[in-house]
């Protein structure tokens, strides 16, 4: 899995993956022109995203709608160093029983981004020399 983000002027990036683009960019007060989630909440949709799909499946697994699934994710702010402290994970879905909910919360539960975050993974940062523009 891979995904490059590229600056494209201001405090405006796009990323790119498999062809597919999304711009990040910072509200006004923080020096963006807001054309784009900064990227604490593209984190938040990445996580939001991935539980639904995962509800979903549960759900379609069952011959049950996924047609009223909701996930609303929240999150914390923590300062030293700054960083995203807790998550809140909601699921919102109509006309199941107890039992399908349960189920539904084990499976949002299996989420790769939420199985991550719960992982503390290995983040290693390097610079690659960029290579000169003849002038």
């Amino acid at each position: 899995m891979e995904v490059t983000a590229k600056y494209v002027g201001g405090s405006k990036f796009e990323a790119n993956a498999r062809g597919h683009r999304i711009v990040s960019d910072q509200p006004p007060d923080n020096g963006g022109a807001d054309e784009g989630m900064t990227p604490p909440e593209l984190l938040l949709a990445s996580l939001a995203t991935c539980a639904a799909w995962y509800a979903s499946r549960y759900l379609i697994a069952r011959g049950l709608s996924a047609e009223t699934l909701e996930v609303r994710v929240s999150a914390e702010k923590a300062k030293q160093p700054a960083r995203l402290s807790s998550f809140h994970i909601e699921l919102t879905a109509a006309g199941l029983d107890a039992r399908t909910e349960e189920g539904m919360l084990r499976a949002a539960r299996a989420c790769l981004i939420h199985n991550t975050l719960l992982g503390a993974p290995e983040i290693e940062v390097s610079l690659k020399p960029a290579i000169p523009v003849a002038a």
